[in-house]
């Protein structure tokens, strides 16, 4: 009996032996895909939580090296007031009296979408420009005007808002229209910009206010303003054939030395950009001429002057 009995608990012990065997198999890996489960969550949290700090370090340097600031803050104290602020970041300019023509392209309206395309045409024939700009906050616009200083171009104004029946309503709201765009190209690029595109000309029917009450202000201001005399046509229609634009500028630089090249830095004016490079060799086909960016030494084109 003794011997059947001390089997059997064998048995039994050998049973809760296997029993607990399977169990330890079957519930230690899950409590270890448990555990695993939660660190793998924790570590992904850790993870997402660096690239966002990657990712915003990274936007952060790309602020600051290529783009600086994308917002201004109000301005307090005009920088009008500031001396050095009235220094333009320019080189004295050479002497190129010995050119027949001195050639300035100048685009107006921008930034926009083209302005990258008008910019990598400008770099790749060293051909600089000057760009007449409005107010655009975008961080794509704020790259833009900082591009064109960069590059060596000159950056001037064409009016924040470029809306006419605002711009012109009164002198008051002119003021109100320039300072604006003057502050807040100094804030973005540290160029104090000098030089004036009144929106329609100087010549424009469209301005309640006298003209010549404008013009005097600029002057008061140490702004000066700039016309043009040969127009790309470009202002017409979007769809102005590229080669067409380059006639027009050729046709008008034949009769002249000071060529002030009204051209449109605008999404919808693709033909602009297709006739650049064309201009550009045809222009330096001949070699009496030179392109050049709009400086103080630069002659006033201007279709109005103060009285």
């Amino acid at each position: 009996m003794e011997g059947t009995y001390d089997r059997r608990k064998r048995i039994r012990r050998l049973k809760k032996m296997i029993v607990g065997t399977i169990i330890a198999m079957v519930v230690i890996p899950v409590i270890a895909s448990i555990i695993l489960g939660i660190r793998v969550y924790s570590l992904q949290k850790e993870v997402m939580g660096l690239k966002e700090e990657l990712t915003a370090t990274r936007k952060q340097l790309e602020s600051s090296e290529e783009t600086g600031i994308y917002t201004t803050a109000t301005v307090e104290t005009s920088s009008r007031d500031i001396p050095e602020a009235a220094e333009l970041a320019q080189e004295p300019e050479e002497d190129y009296s010995m050119y027949d023509k001195r050639i300035y392209l100048t685009f107006d309206d921008g930034p926009s979408r083209n302005t990258d395309k008008i910019l990598d045409i400008l770099k790749e024939y060293d051909v600089k420009a000057t760009f007449f700009v409005v107010g655009k906050t975008d961080e794509e616009s704020v790259r833009a005007y900082q591009r064109i200083v960069a590059e060596g171009h000159t950056l001037a104004m064409h009016s924040y808002s470029h809306k006419y029946s605002e711009i012109y309503a009164s002198k008051e709201s002119f003021e109100q229209d320039l300072r604006q765009l003057q502050e807040y190209l100094y804030q973005i690029t540290g160029v104090w910009p000098r030089f004036y595109r009144f929106p329609g000309g100087s010549s424009n029917t469209v301005s309640k206010v006298d003209m010549q009450e404008l013009i005097e202000y600029l002057n008061e201001s140490g702004i000066t303003y700039f016309d043009w005399n040969i127009a790309s046509g470009d202002a017409i229609s979007g769809q102005l054939g590229k080669d067409t634009i380059v006639n027009n500028c050729i046709g008008g630089i034949k009769a002249k030395q000071e060529c002030m090249i009204l051209m449109h830095d605008a999404s919808d004016k693709n033909s602009t950009v297709e006739a650049l490079s064309l201009l550009i060799e045809q222009v330096r086909s001949s070699e009496n001429a030179v392109f050049l960016p709009i400086t103080d030494e630069t002659t006033t084109v201007q279709h109005r002057k103060a009285e």
